[in-house]
């Protein structure tokens, strides 16, 4: 059983930094790509970065340098850093893997 559990939200000012990261159980996280999402108060789901296996890295362009994806396959998790971080990055963060959703960690920028 797909198990992702998120961390690392909380209310950050304008130009700060956060960094969440998704711990994933039940299948073999090595083999495949990981995606972090996010949706917005009104707006769909978006895609906002995914690493491969092979540690590729795509980025949505909104995210594209300011956030990094990464994972550690040894403690089978994945992680977003995000810097510079903006009000409109105000969104539920979520973890993503084959039809599976994590709970989403709040984050929050604000003043």
């Amino acid at each position: 059983q797909v198990q992702l559990v998120e961390s690392g939200g909380g209310l950050v000012q304008p130009g700060g930094s956060l960094r969440l990261s998704c711990a994933a159980s039940g299948f073999t996280f090595s083999i495949y790509t990981m995606r972090w999402y996010r949706r917005a108060p009104g707006k769909e789901r978006e895609l906002v970065a995914a690493i491969s296996s092979a540690g590729t890295t795509n980025y949505a362009d909104s995210a594209r340098g300011r956030f990094t994806i990464s994972r550690d396959n040894a403690k089978s998790t994945v992680y977003l850093q995000m810097n510079s971080l903006k009000v409109e990055d105000t969104a539920v963060y979520y973890c993503y893997f084959a039809n599976s959703w994590g709970q989403g960690t709040q984050v929050t920028v604000s003043s």
